[in-house]
């Protein structure tokens, strides 16, 4: 049985990772948030195939899933 000092510390990414893991974020300034950066940065990050963003034919808006971001964010590190 792990005991709880073995366990890594909830931060702010394992609360999202384990409450809204699968969490659909539509739009520049909610993916930017979650990223924390500004608009005009997750567009320029939305231009990269590696980044997990998308624009969705005939949607017109941008889309990505909290963990997916997540985890390409903690890859970038």
């Amino acid at each position: 049985m792990a005991h709880p000092q073995d366990r890594a510390p909830l931060d702010r990414w394992r609360a999202d990772e384990i409450l809204e893991p699968e969490q659909p974020l539509w739009g520049l300034p909610l993916i930017a948030r979650v990223m924390g950066v500004s608009v005009d940065t997750a567009r320029r990050y939305a231009r990269d195939p590696a980044v997990p963003i998308s624009q969705p034919a005939g949607t017109g808006q941008y889309f990505a899933y909290r963990s997916e971001l997540q985890a390409w964010l903690k890859a970038k590190r």
